[in-house]
């Protein structure tokens, strides 16, 4: 089976891995584009590190927006176990994914047992448009203008000020939140922008000055949260970084991989993505190196490479929001296709000067 093309002829992965090497070095400003596990983030960076590339995740704007709200705002944050033993009020804030649907239908289905001897837990759902995540029954607070202007508005009444127009039901909502033992806000990156990501921290820190209150973050893409943790342990920084100078700087929109691509700053993107049906379109003037799960070369790609998946064709580590951090997870049907990482390590072993990879 060919699992590796330059262009569309197919060679083995030790040539697409060197003629990939060779791209790299003569690029003058080559952007990483990743959706991948823990490993596969390492041995980017390590790749990036080499040949003075800049990366970030893949379609990873709703990412960079909650990098946003732990670097430039901060906020109360609490894990998923304690939500799941403390909260006896659950706010739901905007449309969360669906990857984060059996959580929140485990916590519908359970009752905190550290809450009190209340023995219940409720739920609230800001916004008139927001599904509510695995059917969960939950009573919708919303005014005109959507999820933001309903936080601003929600917000306004908590405390006591005047607004244009009323949120629905925030009489009930007050009720729940004067009996609370826990409330807990859930948010995502996905559905709420800067604004509303900072205006649910100003509502918890307003709460937080009678009673107890926090968040449970559940991210817009756990590989890319996974790969943002990778990154700031590996660096001192988070995606959107970038290593052409010879040392290490973050800045979100320099280093805003899509938007270096559009205004025509990069000249090659390597990008690693789960299938080729995540891969973007090639550029005119922009080479492109596609490491997908796939069975046949990427259109528009000087260098394709089959990977696995992780966690489905290959053993990985990945954020798990069911438990707030790092989880090491078996392949549910492995196959004899390498990982991201095995074959970001190739291209390194292909470039001059060899040096330490890493583990």
């Amino acid at each position: 089976m060919t699992v590796a093309w330059i262009g569309d002829r197919g060679v083995p992965v030790a040539d697409a891995a060197k003629h990939a090497a060779e791209l790299l070095v003569t690029s003058l400003c080559p952007v990483f584009s990743l959706y991948t596990d823990v490993h596969g983030t390492r041995a980017a960076i390590a790749l990036a590190s080499r040949v003075g590339a800049a990366y970030d995740q893949l379609d990873g704007e709703a990412v960079a927006r909650e990098t946003a709200q732990y670097t430039d705002k901060g906020g109360m944050f609490i894990a998923p176990g304690e939500v799941r033993r403390r909260a006896d009020v659950v706010i739901i804030a905007g449309e969360l994914p669906a990857a984060h649907y059996d959580l929140i239908a485990e916590l519908a289905n359970t009752v905190p047992d550290l809450d009190g001897g209340t023995g219940k837990r409720q739920f609230f759902l800001i916004g008139a448009d927001t599904p509510a995540p695995g059917n969960v029954k939950a009573t919708r607070l919303s005014c005109d203008g959507g999820v933001e202007a309903t936080l601003a508005a929600l917000r306004a009444q908590c405390a006591g000020r005047q607004t244009a127009r009323e949120v629905a039901h925030f009489d009930r909502f007050a009720k729940a939140l004067g009996e609370a033992q826990f409330p807990v806000f859930t948010f995502c990156g996905q559905s709420l922008g800067l604004l509303g990501l900072e205006m649910v921290q100003g509502l918890i820190g307003d709460i937080n000055r009678k009673q107890r209150a926090s968040a449970l973050h559940l991210p817009a893409s756990e590989n890319g949260w996974g790969s943002t943790q990778a990154s700031t342990w590996t660096t001192g920084f988070a995606l959107r970084t970038g290593l052409a100078r010879g040392f290490v700087e973050f800045d979100p929109w320099r280093f805003d991989v899509a938007r270096m691509i559009a205004d025509g700053e990069a000249d090659l993107n390597l990008v690693v993505a789960g299938d080729a049906g995540s891969v973007p379109a090639g550029r005119t003037g922009l080479a492109l190196i596609a490491l997908a799960k796939t069975d046949k070369p990427v259109a528009g790609a000087a260098v394709t490479i089959a990977i696995g998946q992780p966690g489905i064709d290959h053993d990985a580590v990945v954020y798990s929001s069911r438990i707030g951090t790092l989880a090491a997870i078996e392949a549910k049907a492995p196959v004899e296709l390498p990982s991201a990482a095995a074959v970001l390590r190739q291209i390194i072993e292909h470039l001059p000067h060899e040096e330490a990879q890493p583990c």
